[in-house]
């Protein structure tokens, strides 16, 4: 029970200097970090005028990422079933075991998909 005590203390007294900082001088060099890089509104946003290719790119790309994602989820499950319900027969294993791998790979490719298509519009933005 000491032990108990003595540690409760010490979390106590480190987390104490925390509570001591206030959040007004955050935001103020959030604002001039935002400004800096010159983007604008409490949040670093850009301007809803600068809409163009780009957003309309990014938005496709993430609906059917959003997609494959969800397609992925199903069919990882429906091969973990397949697994499951083989009763050993090698032929439903092996399929079951395709589906998951399949699955995994349409994951992957769509991930790296997404990743190539931000980074060639953040590289055509500069």
């Amino acid at each position: 029970m000491k032990k108990l005590t003595l540690i409760m203390a010490v979390l106590i007294a480190s987390l104490s200097p925390a509570a001591l900082v206030t959040a007004p001088t955050w935001a103020d060099s959030r604002t001039e970090v935002c400004n800096g890089i010159g983007l604008t509104g409490a949040n670093c946003t850009k301007d809803s005028g600068n809409k163009g290719v780009d957003s309309l790119v990014k938005t496709i790309v993430n609906i059917l990422s959003l997609i494959v994602g969800i397609a992925s989820v199903i069919m990882i499950i429906i091969g973990g079933l397949k697994y499951v319900t083989s009763n050993g027969d090698s032929n439903s294993i092996s399929s079951a075991k395709n589906t998951v791998l399949y699955a995994l790979i349409g994951l992957f490719v769509a991930a790296i998909a997404q990743l190539l298509v931000h980074f060639v519009l953040g590289a055509v933005g500069k």
